[in-house]
């Protein structure tokens, strides 16, 4: 039995210590939110958060998280910045890549509470969306920011 800490719960697991963390969110945690898109960490779309970084889920093994805090889309709270400001913009078209999205730019906000178009785009540039809802992304990550900045730095 392996024991993962997943948006703060224990989960006692009777998986490999070399299984994907991916398919063990999905498969035998139920957390669908994060997406296999293309298993080689190039697209972004399986990003969750390992310790508050950012990490590719479809290439890390469960041996690599063990102790450490996991955090996925539906541990990012209702209120969060990032989720009110993805529904004020309307940043999704289809929607499959935005989880990934959403806990990369969360992880950004996090360390850098008022970012520059610059650094958005630097910081988002490594996920791929087939629809190109790219700019709607960066527009959304900036009204993120704004509602932060509303909030007193809250995330």
């Amino acid at each position: 039995m392996i024991s993962l800490i997943v948006n703060g719960q224990t989960h006692e697991l009777d998986v490999t210590e070399d299984m994907t963390l991916l398919w063990v969110l999905r498969d035998y945690l139920n957390l669908k939110g994060t997406k296999y898109g293309c298993g080689i960490a190039e697209c972004g779309a399986c990003t969750i958060h390992v310790n508050g970084e950012p990490e590719l889920s479809c290439q890390m093994a469960v041996e690599d998280v063990i102790g450490k805090k996991i955090t996925t889309i539906e541990g990012l709270p209702d209120d969060h910045p990032v989720k009110q400001a993805w529904i004020k913009e309307q940043v999704p078209q289809c929607g499959y890549c935005q989880p990934g999205q959403m806990m990369k730019a969360a992880s950004l906000l996090a360390k850098d509470k008022n970012p520059n178009e610059e650094t958005i785009v630097e910081h988002m540039d490594d996920h791929l969306c087939r629809c190109g809802t790219y700019l709607r992304v960066k527009k959304g990550v900036a009204a993120a920011s704004e509602i932060m900045r509303e909030k007193g730095g809250q995330s």
